[in-house]
């Protein structure tokens, strides 16, 4: 039988540790188990491989949500696949995206260009409603933006003259090793620009850039999903002959006190009385859009799912809507009075044999047992 996989566990946390926590592990585990530093050592791959699954799910607050309530057999069950089909520079992607870039083994990551003093794209969070998320909606967006210094034609100096950094000979970045892994880091001498100010500017203070606010409006797409990210062109920063970047949002998503996403596909709790769960019958449910009728099978199971074809949501690129997934939680009563106590008792009398299950499944076990020790 094969044994229930933990992301607790594997990155050795708890069930109750925050987003802080849980990439702090990572970080931790990542480095450790790391191939560049482990070569050979498919145990360590492995470990590698299954710490990245991990990290995938649990820093995702709607695969977490689904993982803790329903175990890995829901997100599998949603076509989730871990990291068994990753190669290794995705599994490389996951991990610049939590140490940033300048690593080695393959891992690179776009910086600025070497004649602009930034990079021309921008990125700035986004909050969406559950329901704004799912249906699309007009959000208006705030931003700061930076554009090249007037005064001193974005030398940084007022009297638009500067020399080659010596620390760092003009590239604006420093370079160190530890251990299998090369660092690249901002010069400190001359803030990343690659040349020293004698006279700063009092308008930009030496950067050579000004930070301006601007306000634009964005359709947002039906289906988008938290942790997406968006591109609105023509918004990020200004740089020589006047080129301007890209601004990209990144899409956060505000839990529901009720659905939970997956994906394109809704999770729903659906609680039934015990009483109903015996009986069957049907019930309504609300779903995205309106409520639907559900059939409950006599004595439904605890965690029982029943899908909702086409009841989930439409895919951002335009490819069919998800399901809905109602899961049955069966509700006991928490007290019972003595009339209650002995209705029951006289229900569970009625079936005869069948409402002592325990005697017949046990039968003679006692005697085997004894039989152990004599």
């Amino acid at each position: 039988m094969a044994t229930e996989v933990d992301y607790y566990e594997i990155l050795q946390i708890s069930k109750s540790s925050d987003g802080t926590t849980i990439k702090k592990a990572y970080r931790k585990l990542a480095m450790q188990f790391h191939p560049d530093r482990n070569q050979g050592d498919k145990e360590a791959e492995e470990q590698f491989k299954k710490v990245n699954e991990a990290y995938q799910v649990l820093s995702d607050s709607s695969k977490r949500e689904i993982y803790d309530r329903y175990g890995k057999a829901g997100l599998d069950g949603q076509g989730f696949q871990g990291t068994g089909g990753m190669n290794m520079d995705d599994l490389g992607a996951i991990f610049e995206s939590v140490f940033g870039g300048g690593f080695g083994g393959g891992f690179n990551s776009r910086g600025k260009s070497e004649h602009e003093k930034y990079p021309l794209d921008i990125e700035t969070e986004v909050t969406l409603a559950f329901n704004e998320a799912v249906f699309g909606c007009e959000k208006e967006i705030t931003f700061r933006y930076k554009k090249e210094c007037e005064v001193c034609d974005g030398t940084g100096d007022r009297d638009k003259s500067s020399t080659t950094c010596e620390t760092c000979g003009g590239k604006g970045q420093v370079y160190y090793r530890q251990g299998f892994m090369t660092f690249a880091q901002t010069c400190e001498a001359c803030g990343g620009s690659g040349k020293q100010i004698h006279n700063p500017c009092e308008t930009c203070h030496g950067e050579g850039y000004v930070e301006e606010e601007a306000t634009t409006t964005v359709q947002i797409p039906a289906g988008i999903d938290h942790g997406n990210r968006m591109r609105v062109g023509g918004k990020g920063n200004i740089g020589k002959g006047g080129r301007r970047g890209d601004l990209y949002l990144m899409v956060m998503v505000e839990d529901d006190d009720h659905f939970i996403r997956d994906g394109d596909n809704i999770y729903i709790e659906v609680p039934l009385f015990f009483t109903q769960a015996a009986l069957g019958g049907k019930i309504e449910i609300p779903t995205l859009r309106d409520k639907k009728e559900l059939k409950i099978p006599q004595g439904v199971k605890d965690k029982e799912q029943f899908v909702l074809r086409g009841e989930g949501v439409e895919n951002v690129h335009g490819r069919g809507r998800g399901d809905m997934i109602a899961q049955i939680n069966i509700v006991y009563p928490k007290k019972l009075n003595d009339e209650q106590k002995e209705l029951l008792t006289k229900l569970g009398e009625s079936f005869g044999y069948e409402s002592t299950p325990n005697e017949s499944k046990f039968d003679g076990v006692l005697d085997k047992v004894k039989g152990w020790f004599s």
